[in-house]
């Protein structure tokens, strides 16, 4: 009996890492249904703000419904407020949207990152009806629990339940941050075959937002 199913998950990782003074939002290029591989070139990435990116795995017609809604309200805020809005700003409106469809929610899971208003790099990431947490680091879509074990043994962030409360920035360097990002898409690729091809690194620091393309595994 066929059922009506309004979902489809297209595969995909993403990774994000926050610094002093920068942060690492990087995702995998391959769009998939099943075993089938629909494109090998797809940008699961999106500019939100000057300074503010946003990864997106999960169903894509409801990823490029959510990026058109944030990038309307945040053309609406600059307007209103002659400025852009900041990275926290973003994700606390991400949290909203995400929040109101609540009871038909976007199937998008989210990772945002960016600087804050003191230059500091930001990462938050997201379930898919808008819970969300600043953490040091985040990685979500088909491989993230394959890329979680290496990134807390690397970049392990101090509990949010300390006092006074430490702050969960990585220790490494911009070039190591990148360098472990590659690595643990190098990996996972290896294990999950929903992601692949090619991975997509925005470097985002108080220069502006750098890309840069390497390649992965195409099998």
């Amino acid at each position: 009996m066929a059922r009506f199913d309004p979902y489809e998950n297209n595969g995909g990782t993403c990774v994000a890492v926050a610094g002093a003074d920068y942060c690492v939002v990087a995702a995998d290029t391959r769009l998939s249904v099943g075993y089938s591989i629909l494109s090998r070139d797809h940008s699961k990435i999106a500019h939100l703000a000057d300074k503010c990116v946003l990864a997106s795995s999960g169903f894509q017609g409801d990823i490029k419904a959510l990026q058109k809604n944030l990038s309307a309200k945040e053309l609406l805020y600059e307007h209103n407020h002659n400025k852009k809005m900041s990275c926290p700003a973003m994700a606390q409106l991400l949290s909203n949207t995400l929040y109101y469809k609540r009871f038909f929610p976007y199937y998008a899971f989210n990772v945002l990152g960016g600087l804050d208003s003191e230059g500091k790099g930001c990462v938050f990431t997201y379930d898919a009806v808008g819970s969300y947490e600043r953490t040091g680091y985040s990685a979500q879509g088909t491989g993230a629990a394959l890329m979680m074990p290496t990134l807390d043994n690397q970049l392990k962030s101090p509990s949010p339940l300390l006092v006074p409360a430490r702050d969960a920035v990585t220790h490494l360097s911009q070039s190591d941050a990148v360098d472990l990002v590659k690595d643990v898409f190098a990996s996972a690729t290896e294990r999950d075959i929903y992601t692949g091809d090619s991975l997509e690194i925005i470097v985002i620091n108080s220069s502006g937002a750098h890309r840069e393309c390497i390649e992965l595994r195409k099998d």
